[in-house]
């Protein structure tokens, strides 16, 4: 940090000691976010463990619950007057802006009516279409052609790579509410480094499904019982560069999908019980997660937590792990999900691959067999919605 030049007292050599963080610098966010955790707690709220950017408060009425995001935040519960009572305190300590019921934070619209909420990106995927010259371009069905496989060669290499960063970046924060394009988004990013036409050509398919989905958002039913169930999958070595396989689950709280990944593995599996079970691993450290972060908002989630997998072979691993000369090989943390099921956390189930939501994760499929999936994840659009209000 240099001086101001109409600072002329001391030395050239010296330079200032700040009294308070300056807009801009590096540490201005730690000492923000410093700021209002201290003002906060002054308030009689408790930061989670599991997420340090929510708090919450437990009253005799109720629940007070906190999200923030940098200088955005959202609050809702079950306490009226301590909803109240906490935008009083806010108001006292910042520049409060209180912009009233939630219909709009980060890109997300949020649409009501007596049946549910509905989260949805219209206006970010309307700009997106806009930026990048698709907002009048002919729509198709899937965001990606059945059985295409790409890899690093594909096509010729592009002569700005600006363009496809910048588009793969708006799709990867896009797909974070939007499960349906989660797994040709996983596919697309891996090629950010070295893009090609090929590679291109997908996004442009994306961006055509997006101008005939642009209405589709995530569906939260009002009503549901509260307990965590899981779906998880794997394909069998699908990267055509690594031959890693790609893990795919999805987590449902009630009725309501609330977390999903799309990842390619960090090892190469020698079977398709090896991927499935590392595929379950993983999902079973989300579901503990889940579970203590919504005991922090004051939801009990009865155990033990269902997981379905379509493969018995892994299954059979998980409830008898027998040292043999297929399994010897896998790292020890992955072997974590048998403790868990050991001590009855989580409960295995099969089901048939016809009804494995977590699929959609794991590759591109035909027209039909894509929104059958979809329609399971309740992705759903505003006509199907009511408009709410």
């Amino acid at each position: 940090m240099e001086r101001p030049p109409s600072y002329s007292l001391g030395t050239p050599d010296q330079v200032c000691r700040l009294n308070r963080s300056l807009y801009g610098l590096k540490q201005a966010p730690r000492a923000w976010f410093e700021k209002f955790q201290s003002t906060i707690t002054g308030l009689g709220f408790q930061q989670s463990l599991n997420d340090p950017s929510l708090f919450t408060r437990q009253t005799a009425a109720g629940i007070v619950v906190l999200l923030l995001y940098v200088d955005d935040m959202v609050i809702t519960g079950s306490d009226p007057a301590g909803i109240s009572s906490l935008k009083a305190g806010l108001h006292e300590a910042f520049n409060l802006k209180d912009l009233g019921q939630l219909s709009y934070f980060l890109g997300l619209e949020v649409s009501r009516n007596p049946t549910g909420l509905l989260l949805s990106r219209r206006k970010y995927i309307a700009d997106l279409l806009s930026d990048h010259q698709f907002h009048d371009c002919k729509s198709v069905s899937t965001p990606m052609e059945a059985n295409l496989r790409l890899s690093r060669t594909s096509g010729e290499p592009l002569p700005d790579a600006a363009v496809y960063r910048s588009l793969v970046g708006s799709l990867i924060y896009l797909a974070a509410t939007h499960p349906d394009i989660s797994y040709v988004v996983q596919v697309v990013s891996q090629f950010m480094a070295s893009p090609r036409t090929d590679h291109l050509a997908v996004v442009h398919r994306i961006l055509r499904y997006l101008q005939g989905t642009r209405d589709v958002g995530m569906f939260f039913p009002s009503s549901g019982s509260l307990t965590l169930r899981a779906y998880s999958d794997s394909d069998f070595a699908g990267c055509v560069d690594t031959r890693r396989s790609t893990t795919g689950w999805a987590v449902q709280f009630g009725s309501a999908f609330i977390s999903w990944r799309c990842k390619k593995q960090d090892k190469v599996s020698k079977s398709s019980t090896e991927a499935e079970y590392r595929a379950m691993s993983d999902l079973a450290f989300e579901l503990v997660w889940l579970r203590r972060l919504l005991h922090d908002m004051g939801i009990r989630c009865s155990l033990p937590m269902d997981l379905y997998v379509d493969n018995t072979s892994a299954i059979r691993i998980v409830v008898n792990p027998v040292l043999h000369d297929r399994t010897k090989h896998i790292e020890i943390h992955v072997h974590y999900i048998c403790d868990l099921v050991g001590d009855g956390t989580i409960s295995l189930h099969y089901v048939r691959t016809e009804d494995q939501i977590a699929d959609v994760f794991t590759k591109a499929f035909c027209t039909s067999r894509h929104w059958y999936l979809s329609s399971k994840l309740k992705l759903c659009g505003q006509h199907q919605f009511g408009g709410g209000y």
